[in-house]
């Protein structure tokens, strides 16, 4: 028989140990991997049914009431929020008058990209709002440039300059162009760069009026879709929806009920999945993943719909989803340290 003496035994103890923290190690990895896949594939998932979704109720059922939607996903979202919150399931900052005066510009912006978005995708294929969509993008450099004094490289002006070259040749060459559509986008794209450039200002002073002092996630989707509610319930009565929802058949239709419940899940599901791969991974990979998101959303709008297309613009489309993939990796480089 073998016998071990104490050195040959704290060798092997240590082996021991070592073989221990690198299983450990690589355990804790494979995690990370997984939940940065699983997160990552959550909200893509999500985020492209959204769209295909707003996309099937208004066009293939013919719903005329995209602010009617719009509010009944907010309601949605709204009731699970606070289920969620008063189960202690999640935390949210009570909605005081001093936070909602200083929220509201916010919302107001908010309510009025939401809208718009549904007005326009009503009217332009899924393929070609996500190209115009770009246009946003452009915007909001500009307007960090003149606001908050931040200088992009020369690889991110590149970018914006083919995504505008996309954009307009997209339009010209688009079989199933409509002028109200595309005035819809175009507000669209300004409202949501507005929105953005804005809620960078706000959050900080939004911050300093809650009773904790912070603002999570979860408060501002509740914030907004709370606010949202009585603006929408105005703009009901503004553009005449009120009578066209008095008469529409669609109403009666339980299924119809049901596609659009769905859709409410879904706005929820991207905030949720959104911040949970946010937390998983970081901005930049975030920012880039939603850019290569947009080719198999536009490949399935074109699909599903059966829109009709050319050469040219496919091409145009294709050339202006790569164009937004060479603006993420872009940013991610003018974000790094040089």
């Amino acid at each position: 028989m073998k016998t071990f003496n104490n050195d040959e035994i704290d060798l092997e103890g240590g082996k021991l140990e070592k073989d221990r923290e690198k299983t450990t190690r690589s355990a804790k990895t494979g995690k990370i991997h997984n939940q940065a896949l699983l997160s990552g594939l959550a909200y893509c998932i999500s985020s492209c049914s959204m769209i295909l979704v707003n996309k099937y109720v208004l066009s293939s059922y013919d719903f005329n009431a995209g602010i009617s939607l719009m509010l009944y996903q907010n309601f949605v979202s709204v009731v699970i929020v606070s289920l969620l919150s008063v189960f202690g399931v999640i935390t949210t900052e009570p909605l005081t008058w001093r936070l909602i005066k200083v929220w509201l510009p916010v919302n107001v912006l908010f309510v009025g990209m939401l809208i718009t978005s549904m007005f326009s995708l009503k009217y332009i294929n899924v393929a070609m709002v996500t190209v115009l969509k770009n246009v946003t993008n452009v915007i909001t450099a500009v307007g960090e440039m003149y606001l908050f004094h931040k200088h992009h490289d020369n690889r991110v002006w590149a970018a914006l300059f083919l995504m505008i070259i996309s954009a307009i040749s997209g339009g010209i060459t688009d079989l199933s162009f409509h002028a109200v559509g595309y005035t819809w986008q175009i507000i669209n794209c300004f409202l949501t760069a507005s929105y953005s450039l804005t809620l960078r200002r706000v959050m900080d002073t939004a911050k300093q009026v809650t009773r904790s002092g912070n603002l999570n996630e979860f408060s501002m989707v509740l914030l907004n879709n709370t606010l949202s509610l009585p603006l929408g319930l105005l703009l009901t009565f503004v553009f005449n929806e009120v009578d066209y929802l008095s008469t529409t058949p669609l109403l009666r239709m339980p299924i119809f009920w049901l596609v659009m419940t769905f859709s409410g899940f879904l706005g929820l599901a991207i905030s949720f999945t959104s911040m949970w791969f946010l937390h998983q991974t970081g901005a930049t990979t975030y920012s880039l993943v939603g850019s290569l998101n947009k080719i198999p959303l536009s490949v399935s709008g074109i699909v599903l719909f059966h829109v009709p297309t050319s050469l040219e613009n496919s091409a145009s489309i294709f050339f202006g989803l790569v164009a937004g993939v060479f603006f993420a990796r872009a940013k991610m480089r003018d974000r790094s340290p040089s």
